[in-house]
């Protein structure tokens, strides 16, 4: 069986820095309030210039670079976002124009904050199929651009950025040993964004109402992803056949700090190993697992033939994990 895994990873976050602080001045908050009920301090905001694609640009470019490969080798291009450009053109097109490539295969992925690993699972399927060699997978996300900044409980949660990966094979016994992903499909929707789509066209009243940014139940939201986190990722370690303790890092969606201590402690895994950044992007969504991996990557926390995990929730209901043995 051919071993498929990450030969490259590369990263972008937008230079804006938009503390909790400047929330204080936009709505009514506090940075303790913030801090304490989601562990973010401070998050990026994407120029009035960037959009997502320019991101994932950005981020593909570092990929590329780490996988010492020449971008001609890319043979397909998936883009997992929530924030497209455009809503009548994948913003894996817009990246491919970006790298100055034609003719091969682009599509987006729709899976919210799993969007990367949804892409990851698809690369590794595509790249077995022997169709393609190259794939570059990217989360990439402007949810600045969809946050209501009129509404305290959500606008302060989220940040911009993009992560990258080469796709590809790798040497026997690393890369992807494990994958399990899921989804549990709701109609009156927890996380969404409740005008603009087919369902309910944006009108002068839906405008009027601010229906065209996102909503979230927290507390639903909180529940769902106390529950699955810990479970996909225990259901990835048994397709892979490994146990927790077989698991040097975890890399989880970074949401809100509360999530990730409780999964920490429902699956007997150190809190301190679980990889931590919301404090400083806060919730990226399918740019977020990405984002903490290359700077894990940047600090020499990740070697060679390590094994971890990366797991993770969002929108639809959706939730996914893969394990893997560090390629490079």
């Amino acid at each position: 069986m051919q071993n498929v895994g990450i030969k490259g990873l590369g990263y972008y976050v937008p230079e804006r820095i938009v503390t909790n602080f400047d929330f204080e001045k936009m709505v009514e908050t506090s940075d303790e309030w913030i801090r304490t009920r989601t562990g973010i301090e401070e998050r990026r905001f994407a120029a009035e210039d960037e959009a997502t694609s320019d991101l994932g640009y950005k981020a593909a470019l570092k990929a590329i670079e780490a996988a010492k490969i020449d971008k001609s080798e890319i043979d397909l291009i998936i883009v997992a976002t929530a924030t497209a450009d455009y809503l009548t053109q994948g913003s894996a097109c817009l990246v491919q124009k970006k790298l100055g490539l034609t003719s091969i295969p682009c599509f987006d992925v729709g899976a919210a904050c799993t969007g990367f690993i949804y892409a990851l699972t698809v690369a590794n399927s595509m790249v077995k199929s022997q169709a393609f060699k190259n794939i570059l997978v990217v989360g990439a996300e402007t949810l600045s651009r969809i946050a209501d900044m009129k509404d305290r409980n959500t606008c302060v949660l989220f940040g911009d950025g993009a992560a990258a990966a080469i796709v590809g094979s790798v040497e026997e016994g690393y890369g992807m040993l494990g994958i399990s992903i899921g989804a549990e499909g709701e109609d009156d929707m927890v996380l969404k964004i409740p005008a603009g789509g087919s369902k309910h066209p944006n009108t002068e009243k839906t405008i009027e109402n601010r229906e065209n940014f996102l909503k979230m139940n927290g507390q639903e939201v909180f529940k769902f992803a106390v529950k699955v986190l810990p479970k996909v990722t225990l259901d990835a370690l048994k397709v892979a056949q490994l146990e927790v303790k077989d698991l040097s890092m975890i890399f989880p969606h970074q949401a809100n700090f509360r999530i990730i201590e409780s999964a920490a402690k429902r699956i007997d895994f150190p809190l301190e190993k679980f990889y931590v950044n919301l404090n400083k992007y806060g919730n990226t969504s399918a740019a977020s697992i990405g984002i903490a991996l290359g700077e894990a990557l940047e600090k020499g926390l990740i070697e060679k033939g390590d094994n971890i995990a990366l797991t993770g929730f969002g929108g639809g209901l959706t939730y996914g994990s893969i394990i893997m043995k560090w390629a490079y």
